[in-house]
């Protein structure tokens, strides 16, 4: 595991995405830190994955706020498919049984998307390890 951060910029156009890399067999994934500002920018997340050669980004659900678990406020959709125009996967890490259980469509949403290969729902980065062995 090696640990990364974004190059440093000015002060007035610092970067706020940051992350780490590690490698799991022949995978190589930029994970963000549980702490920053909330992820709204999906340019920025497939250019930071793309400085550090990952293939796959994994972000926790705490840093992507509640409207990406409303899926009528199409945030989630829009995320995802980015990643997937741009050949990226995506992992979202952490428990969001409470917003599923409150939501049917956003139940579905995350069965199907463990079925496929490009946007996954793990409990955490072990997790994400496991689905990858």
């Amino acid at each position: 595991m090696t640990g990364v951060n974004a190059p440093e910029a000015s002060s007035t156009e610092a970067r706020p995405m940051t992350g780490r890399t590690l490698e799991v067999n022949g995978v190589r994934i930029l994970e963000l830190s549980p702490e920053g500002p909330r992820v709204r920018d999906a340019a920025e997340l497939l250019s930071l994955a793309w400085e550090h050669e990952a293939t796959l980004v994994a972000i926790p659900a705490e840093r992507l706020g509640e409207a990406f678990f409303k899926l009528a406020t199409g945030v989630a959709g829009e995320l995802a498919q980015k990643f997937v125009n741009y050949r990226m996967r995506l992992a979202i890490l952490g428990d969001i049984s409470a917003q599923v259980a409150n939501s049917k469509a956003l139940h579905s949403f995350v069965y199907e998307s463990n079925r496929g290969a490009s946007l996954w729902f793990v409990k955490d980065r072990e997790a994400l390890v496991a689905r990858l062995s």
